[in-house]
């Protein structure tokens, strides 16, 4: 048997470096952004009242074929003895819903981040590439720094999207499946937060290297025409420097940190500034 949890939360705030970390455990499964929660979207859909085959389909039947995508993506992991599987996609924050039906006692680890430093770590990576233009941004969304946040802010966007499913968990009814990082906490204090990380998962502690840590994702960030986007430093640590956007930007956006407030939420938190 495995155990199953998940890897949630906003961009750039993380969760490729979790991940990168968490496989170093011989028992662990971790991974960038995986394609399963999109499979199981997509059958739901095709079972769902808009589908002609609507009717062929009970509730019991679209929970099988759920666990069985799942299970089947997993198979090579599962054979090879993997006994704790991390899928990640920033999807699962407004499907705990779903997951609470298909899985037993998971639970959620959701990387976060200052929202003005994720910006900003989106505007560095757009301008270390002068010359690729990635899917990223259309021609008209693309023209200035204030255009590229508000693309990728709003409900539909990269950021935006995450950041109303997290809030959704973060407020909801199962709120106590998850445990909110902070990216500035697990690169200065990696250990500490690996520990911390560990217990609430009920898994004995690993002792990882966090000065050799590995993972690349070139060929995916080549195909969406966004070099780095998924590439980690070797070295696990935290890096002081000013930010790039205008300061209007990082004040607007800094105070889009809602976890900071722990009132109305069982989470748990490794986060700045938070009685969490």
């Amino acid at each position: 048997m495995f155990k199953t949890h998940f890897i949630s939360g906003l961009p750039r705030s993380g969760s490729t470096l979790l991940a990168g970390l968490l496989r170093q455990n011989p028992s662990f499964h971790a991974g960038m952004s995986s394609p399963v929660s999109s499979l199981m979207n997509g059958c739901l859909e095709q079972m769902g009242a808009g589908s002609e085959f609507y009717t062929f389909f009970n509730t019991e039947k679209r929970k099988a074929i759920c666990s069985a995508v799942f299970n089947a993506y997993y198979q090579e992991q599962i054979d090879s003895n993997k006994t704790v599987i991390f899928d990640t996609s920033r999807a699962w924050s407004s499907r705990l819903h779903q997951l609470v039906e298909l899985f037993d006692d998971f639970k959620v680890v959701c990387c976060v981040r200052n929202p003005a430093w994720i910006m900003d770590s989106f505007e560095s990576i757009y301008r270390k590439n002068p010359f690729d233009y990635s899917r990223m941004y259309s021609p008209q969304t693309r023209q200035t720094v204030y255009s590229r946040c508000d693309l990728l802010a709003s409900h539909a966007g990269v950021f935006g999207s995450a950041w109303t499913a997290l809030k959704e968990a973060f407020y909801g009814e199962y709120s106590d499946r998850l445990l909110l990082v902070d990216y500035d906490l697990l690169t200065q204090f990696p250990a500490r937060t690996m520990e911390l990380l560990y217990q609430f998962v009920e898994e004995p502690v690993f002792d990882h290297d966090f000065n050799n840590v590995e993972y690349e994702a070139s060929e995916f960030d080549g195909q969406v025409g966004v070099k780095g986007l998924h590439t980690v430093r070797k070295q696990v640590s935290f890096s002081p420097r000013r930010s790039i956007l205008p300061p209007e930007l990082f004040k607007k956006y800094s105070e889009m940190a809602f976890w900071q407030d722990s009132a109305g939420t069982s989470a748990s938190c490794i986060v700045t500034k938070s009685d969490c």
